[in-house]
């Protein structure tokens, strides 16, 4: 097993418990159109392929959809500002301890004003050499950009790098890019068997002890 130079980390559900938020706002937002957004519904459309639930209104036109994200961001932007204690329990202390022995940076689907709204009040970003969030490439996970994206700034081959995911697109995204993946497993994704990872873990304290065996 190669020794892991770099590690490229999602955000929402790794480092910080905000997927539930998302579901709720897109939920919201649908049930205010008619429609029911369930789990299983946000897991196909969202955290699975990443087409959004917008085909469940019928054939809306890309400007009506636009008006919808956005009013689906301001709701979410609404739950952020109100919430506490984002961060994942035992999250800081691992990122703390990596970061004295490896690099690492962020790789996240969010808009930038909503993980800077995530982490105004978080110890973690300054762990980490750079974050790319949704306005620095074209297309979003599961395409493997946004991780081919991160391996030029880093300045390593995809067989030196590990990324740490919770979700089925963003272990396509990085396997696509050619990257080893470890997944946090999520409780929306309680059921998926998420083949082809690295390794599928189920709380912080296991994800530590495979990336020790991985980074030492």
């Amino acid at each position: 097993m190669n020794r892991v130079q770099a590690i490229l980390w999602d955000n929402d559900g790794v480092l910080v418990d905000t997927e539930r938020l998302f579901y709720a706002a897109n939920r919201e937002l649908l049930a205010d159109l008619g429609i029911e957004l369930t789990p299983q519904g946000f897991f196909d459309w969202y955290l699975l392929d990443n087409c959004g639930g917008w085909h469940l209104t019928g054939s809306p036109s890309a400007e009506q959809i636009e008006r919808w994200r956005s009013e689906r961001n301001r709701r979410y932007t609404a739950l952020l500002q109100q919430a506490r204690d984002l961060m994942m329990p035992g999250i800081d202390r691992l990122v703390a301890q990596l970061a004295r022995q490896v690099r690492m940076a962020i790789v996240t689907s969010a808009y930038r004003d909503h993980f800077d709204l995530i982490h105004r009040d978080l110890p973690l970003r300054h762990h980490f050499e750079f974050i790319l969030a949704a306005e620095d490439y074209q297309h979003s996970k599961p395409s493997p950009e946004p991780y081919l994206c991160a391996l030029q700034r880093l300045g390593l081959a995809a067989e030196q790098c590990l990324v740490i995911e919770d979700s089925p697109r963003g272990l396509s995204a990085a396997r696509a890019a050619g990257l080893r993946c470890i997944v946090l497993r999520h409780p929306l994704m309680a059921s998926h068997d998420f083949a082809g990872a690295e390794a599928v873990v189920d709380s912080v304290a296991e994800l530590g002890a495979a990336l020790q065996a991985r980074v030492a």
